[in-house]
């Protein structure tokens, strides 16, 4: 079966437009493969998720979300790897391995599910042999304290949420590909 199909737009550049701030990791950069432990099991990932910082953003910020969203997935809808939502503002870094539990160790904190039907962060795992994929790592910072979100949304509506509530924006942009 081919995978030949056009590149999708980056999910940010269909959005409205907001400021950017800064996002850091010590485990992913801009455009360079992902580690094979930031990797989903079912590609013999060790499924943890990367250490994220952030600074700079706006001081109005009352809360942040987390998002690692797939672009590239041979779907018309992408696939949502991880949506951590209603952190406080004053949390500004997540440890490597900090989507393994829905809270994240902030208080009201949680992850929607995710297209992996998990409540936590899921591992990179494109299929074999097609081209490199994106993953958006994102953090909004936002105008309210909480999304007014169960863990039960989903990420789309999620996402259409921090449309509303988006004051900036960080992202990195990680790819990975599994080999034939």
């Amino acid at each position: 079966m081919a995978l030949d199909r056009p590149i999708p737009p980056d999910p940010y550049e269909v959005l409205p437009a907001v400021p950017s701030f800064t996002l850091i990791s010590n485990d992913v950069q801009n455009g360079e493969p992902l580690a094979v432990e930031f990797a989903h099991p079912s590609v013999g990932g060790g499924n943890l998720s990367p250490h994220l910082a952030w600074t700079g953003f706006p001081a109005e910020t009352r809360s942040f979300t987390v998002t690692c969203y797939d672009p590239d997935a041979p779907t018309g809808s992408g696939f949502w790897h991880w949506v951590l939502v209603n952190l406080p503002a004053e949390l500004t870094e997540l440890p490597r391995g900090a989507g393994g539990t829905p809270s994240a160790g902030a208080q009201g904190a949680f992850s929607v599910r995710n297209d992996y039907g998990e409540q936590s962060y899921g591992g990179a795992a494109p299929p074999a042999g097609d081209r490199p994929h994106r993953y958006v790592f994102a953090v909004h910072a936002l105008d309210v304290e909480r999304l007014d979100l169960t863990p039960e949304a989903s990420p789309a509506y999620v996402g259409f949420n921090l449309t509303f509530h988006t004051l900036a924006r960080a992202v990195i942009r990680p790819t990975y590909q599994v080999k034939d």
